[in-house]
């Protein structure tokens, strides 16, 4: 029962978890946000923007604990922040699905993120820093693999949840506002199992050996490394830690081993250049909206649900495929076929994109002749004549002031658009900082009196079935590329390259840079694409990619099979 083996079973277990919460995380909203869009713009009056953040708090809430989480894994110990970031991630559950309206739910999703980041620094530094070198590769993808499996099983969720609410609005459907309402708050309810699992498992973890070793705890680390190594194969490898001469490194260093050497800096910040392009590619935003995404491409109702689920099935196959190959293959063959298979997905999806917003025309000069009394209302029959057809999409975005809404209308559906008369968002807080200058975002308040402009508006035929499908196969394509490559190796990028000494805060400020990318793509994504299109999105996201192959090919060292002390060495004599 103790034997090295199921150790080392047991902390995958553990660690696995803690990328399943990671999974659950980003993928959680993609089926709640349709039922929480409308309860949210019905009850809360709150605007796309606001929505977008509460896409992107989760991320925020990444980036927060990310700059923070080396400091406090240095200080208290890989072990005791892995438990707190599962206690953080179950109490965020009620917050979320007991609010009643924007702040309490924008909290819940921060803490909800901030318990992310935490274990986006701390479980893949645990596993490089805990697992033997031959398996540390299947080990650390381990995590990614679970974490894909998380947003198979927010998928699944979502799917579950869709149903249930297609369902009702058949039945009752004066209580569809009611059952959307239960429907978003169940959908979080739901995941809060995984969160007590992981944070009742860490209890029994051994710390980190190398966490150990630096503190100066010899005998607890070479205990901790016999609990997954044979006795003669731990004893060799602490000798190796120890004779690395950096587990023992004073934090303040010395004029003579200086941070700013390139064993240092060259391995940093290419970690952060891969991590930055890792989420450049859109994948967090794809996961986030990919309901939104398929319904604007074709598939509509349920069936951008069954896409998500498709979606996010796909990713945990083809992660196990890779978890089999990273050790086999390598991490930078790896990367270089997922990155370059990401581009020509991007650039198909963008392009059926640019196929299908051709055909719409600018109908914004026509609706706002027809704005009456600071309000615009239209029926079925008045938008059908203007569609000139009886298959028809608009999309339109309109504000009243800093308070802007995007709606996509089909046939049958009326236009109603009435000023606000109360916002959700704005707060004692936010009014003080906004006095000293310090709050960038607009007080809510002043929409009350804003006139309605309409920010865009495209009418046109609706993209058919046949090419949603299209769609679903880029994005498809897009996933199985990045679950090949990018999706396993960014996190064997963040835990392998960083030398022992920087281990811990460098890998926590280069996922900073991968959360503040991620967070800034969540929450500019429905503003641009209301006012763009989302053409414009995927090409964007395809150059970047372009970029994440050139590094893949010509910065990133091959670290298969190798200890760290042995990647360490290689930066030092490049």
């Amino acid at each position: 029962m103790h034997s090295p083996e199921n150790q080392t079973r047991y902390l995958l277990l553990v660690a696995g978890l803690g990328g399943l919460l990671y999974g659950i995380d980003v993928g959680i909203i993609a089926g709640a946000l349709p039922y929480l869009e409308a309860s949210a713009v019905q009850l809360w009056k709150l605007s796309s923007q606001q929505l977008g953040f509460v896409v992107a708090a989760v991320l925020l809430g990444s980036v927060l604990s990310s700059l923070a989480a080396g400091a406090l894994a240095e200080a208290w110990g890989r072990k005791k922040i892995m438990f707190i970031s599962g206690l953080l991630f179950s109490l965020s559950i009620p917050v979320i699905a007991l609010a009643d309206g924007y702040v309490p739910l924008l909290l819940g999703r921060l803490l909800q993120g901030v318990s992310g980041g935490l274990i986006g620094v701390v479980v893949p530094l645990y596993l490089a820093e805990s697992l033997p070198a031959a398996v540390r590769g299947r080990g650390t993808a381990i995590f990614q693999l679970l974490l894909t499996i998380g947003l198979v099983l927010a998928a699944a969720i979502g799917l579950l949840v869709a149903h249930q609410v297609e369902q009702a609005a058949h039945e009752a459907p004066a209580a569809l506002q009611a059952v959307q309402d239960a429907a978003w708050r169940r959908i979080f309810w739901l995941s809060l199992a995984p969160g007590l699992l992981f944070t009742a498992g860490v209890v029994w973890l051994a710390e980190s050996p190398r966490w150990l070793l630096a503190h100066g705890r010899t005998a607890d680390a070479l205990q901790a490394l016999r609990r997954t190594r044979p006795a003669a194969e731990a004893d060799a490898e602490l000798a190796a830690i120890d004779g690395a001469g950096e587990s023992r490194t004073s934090s303040k260093g010395s004029s003579a081993d200086s941070l700013l050497q390139r064993r240092y800096v060259l391995p940093f910040l290419l970690a952060c250049l891969i991590l930055a392009c890792n989420q450049a590619t859109g994948i967090n935003s794809v996961l986030a909206y990919a309901v939104t995404i398929l319904d604007q491409g074709g598939l509509s109702g349920s069936m951008g649900n069954v896409g998500d689920f498709a979606l996010k099935l796909l990713n945990a196959l083809v992660t196990v495929l890779a978890v089999i190959l990273v050790d086999r293959k390598g991490r930078k063959f790896l990367l270089m076929l997922g990155s370059g298979g990401i581009v020509v997905s991007l650039l198909a999806a963008a392009l059926l994109f640019r196929i299908a917003e051709s055909g719409q025309s600018d109908a914004g000069a026509a609706l706002s002749q027809r704005i009456q009394d600071n309000a615009l209302q239209l029926d079925a029959p008045a938008l059908r004549a203007l569609a000139g057809g009886e298959d028809y999409q608009l999309d339109i975005a309109y504000s009243y002031g800093p308070l802007t809404q995007v709606r996509s209308l089909r046939p049958g559906d009326a236009l109603r658009i009435t000023p606000p008369d109360s916002v959700e968002g704005d707060s004692v807080i936010g009014a003080a900082f906004r006095q000293m200058h310090l709050n960038p975002f607009p007080d809510m308040n002043a929409s009350l009196q804003a006139p309605l402009q309409i920010e865009r508006a495209r009418i046109g035929p609706r993209p058919q079935a046949a090419h949603g499908w299209l769609l679903l196969a880029c994005l498809l394509g897009f996933i199985a590329s990045f679950a090949v490559g990018p999706g396993v190796c960014v996190w064997l990028a963040l835990s392998e390259l960083m030398p022992t000494r920087i281990r811990s805060n460098g890998m926590s400020i280069a996922l900073l840079v991968n959360q503040f990318v991620s967070t800034v793509l969540a929450a500019v994504f429905l503003p641009v694409v209301s006012l763009q299109g989302y053409a414009p999105m995927f090409f964007f996201w395809a150059g970047c990619t372009v970029v994440y192959f050139l590094a893949a090919t010509f910065l990133l060292p091959e670290t298969r099979g190798k200890t760290l002390e042995e990647i360490n060495r290689h930066f030092a004599y490049k």
